[in-house]
């Protein structure tokens, strides 16, 4: 068997200091590997968010290892953090976080740019990304031209750009309708299936979850549940 992508090994996340000390995560172990559709879940101030954190490398462990890729990401600069995040991890969020006054193009690009990729080559990957979301048409619009659904799809789009070895969502449908969720979470079922991505999920919504294919519920920061179901992708 493979080494996973994302591994934790008895990670602890602790703020504050005596009475005021409050632990995150509690030495939790976890294991995502390569191709996976996980859905990570739990209450407020369950440990989900501070997970989704570490895992994207945008926070570390007060205690234990976060190995990503077999590297120990605990041992990164912040800057060496970055770099990592650029080159290897997509992420998606609720709010979309798009450019208003840009083009679905552009805004799809804009990865590349940090990354100092030449124009000729981000337009064309930024189309390729377009159009494996179903956005081609759709291009040479801007963020406020696009409904919700559209907008998130080209969020999506720039996540998958350069190609990353992770996806992290981040509530992606928090800000949809039930028929632009459906339509969003179609899309990253078959982007998994179809295509091996592998995808990282935080929600709070039962119906949500049910597209991954395994479930981890948090609570007081430890894993209360890991359980693998069906995806309702292809229902």
């Amino acid at each position: 068997m493979t080494s996973p992508l994302l591994e934790f090994r008895k990670v602890s996340k602790i703020y504050g200091k005596g009475e005021a000390e409050v632990r995150a995560l509690d030495n939790v172990d976890l294991q995502i590997r390569q191709g996976e559709f996980v859905a990570v879940m739990g209450p407020s101030g369950s440990g989900k968010s501070t997970t989704m954190n570490i895992l994207g490398c945008l926070d570390t462990p007060t205690k234990g290892k976060y190995l990503f890729s077999g590297l120990d990401v605990s041992d990164l600069t912040r800057n060496q953090r970055a770099l990592l995040r650029r080159h290897y991890i997509g992420f998606v969020f609720q709010g979309f976080n798009l450019l208003k006054r840009t083009t679905a193009l552009e805004n799809t690009a804009l990865p590349l740019v940090y990354r100092g990729t030449p124009s000729a080559e981000r337009r064309e990957r930024a189309m390729q990304a377009l159009t494996l979301v179903g956005l081609a048409d759709r291009w040479d619009h801007t963020s406020s031209e696009l409904s919700g659904g559209q907008q998130q799809r080209v969020a999506i789009a720039r996540a998958l750009v350069s190609d990353p070895a992770v996806v992290f969502a981040d509530e992606p449908t928090g800000n949809l309708d039930t028929s632009r969720s459906h339509e969003i979470m179609t899309l990253l079922t078959k982007l998994n299936a179809d295509r091996g991505i592998t995808i990282c999920l935080v929600t709070h919504e039962e119906e949500i979850a049910a597209y991954a294919k395994r479930q981890v519920r948090f609570r007081d920061g430890r894993i209360a549940s890991d359980t693998n179901g069906t995806s309702r992708g292809g229902k």
